[in-house]
């Protein structure tokens, strides 16, 4: 294992309907959309398990037989755990319904509809560095759609002191990627605000001044629309794995799967989170 993710737990938000994806949506769950023809979630998973994150929890609500048929497979066996939520709790939502799933240390909290290119160990040692008093850390990018993110302003140490929700024109372009990793005082203030439903409009100013960010220099790309998962087909990918490898029944079926074609036929664009 990583010793920088040693005791890293991971939940990957992955319930949301894609209606923008309409209607590739109609048919198939926005978190297995195919990226360079491996299910989005997919790379996830592979990408924690390379850093030696050996616990992840990954809630479902949309399609949900389609992503239990994904998730319910030996190669995840006893490190990937499933939450089906019968209705939909938000983010903050989900990740305080978790709690009970996680480890003392830090918990990766992202969302998996995101393609997210980069070295996620960085992520993890920059966390493990982060200054005292800081109880969690934000990755962010740089985006040509600011009025769509949430931006973040920082001190000269990198530290969030200010966060504008997809305001109308917001200072900056340096956006929120909604990869977190967060310490146990985090999830103790959840419990403390059962309210709360949403993790970026309700936790996120909470902790102005304790949140440190790291910078993702690759790719940050939301593929919500048809036009942003056209384009996700041809981003670079900076790293290697180690992933488990070999197909099982479900790899060879998803082949074959008429997404694959679907996906094929979009139209070339861009766009980002």
């Amino acid at each position: 294992m990583d010793e920088a993710s040693g005791s890293v737990t991971a939940v990957l938000l992955a319930a949301g309907a894609g209606t923008r994806l309409a209607p590739l949506t109609d048919e198939w769950p926005k978190p297995l959309m195919p990226v360079g023809g491996r299910p989005l979630l997919q790379i996830w998973l592979d990408d924690l398990w390379t850093i030696g994150v050996r616990s992840v929890v990954v809630n479902v609500h949309h399609h949900r037989r389609e992503m239990l048929d994904f998730l319910n497979r030996p190669r995840f066996l006893n490190w990937v755990r499933v939450f089906e939520e019968e209705r939909l709790l938000g983010t903050a939502g989900t990740l305080r319904a978790c709690r009970g799933f996680l480890v003392g240390g830090p918990t990766l909290l992202a969302h998996a509809d995101n393609l997210c290119r980069c070295h996620l160990a960085d992520f993890v040692a920059a966390h493990r560095e982060r200054p005292g008093g800081h109880v969690a850390t934000m990755m962010t990018f740089d985006t040509e759609t600011p009025e769509s993110c949430g931006i973040v302003e920082t001190d000269a140490a990198g530290t969030v002191v200010a966060f504008h929700e997809k305001a109308h024109d917001p200072p900056g372009r340096r956006a929120n990627g909604a990869v977190y990793l967060l310490q146990p005082e985090v999830l103790d203030w959840l419990d403390d605000h059962p309210g709360v439903t949403d993790f970026s409009t309700g936790v996120v100013p909470e902790f102005l001044g304790r949140i440190g960010t790291w910078h993702n220099v690759n790719v940050h790309r939301d593929i919500g629309t048809p036009a942003m998962l056209a384009a996700a087909q041809n981003d670079p990918d900076p790293r290697s794995t180690n992933a488990p490898t070999g197909g099982d029944d479900w790899d060879q079926w998803f082949k074959d799967h008429p997404i694959h074609q679907m996906v094929g036929e979009l139209g070339t664009g861009g766009g980002e989170v």
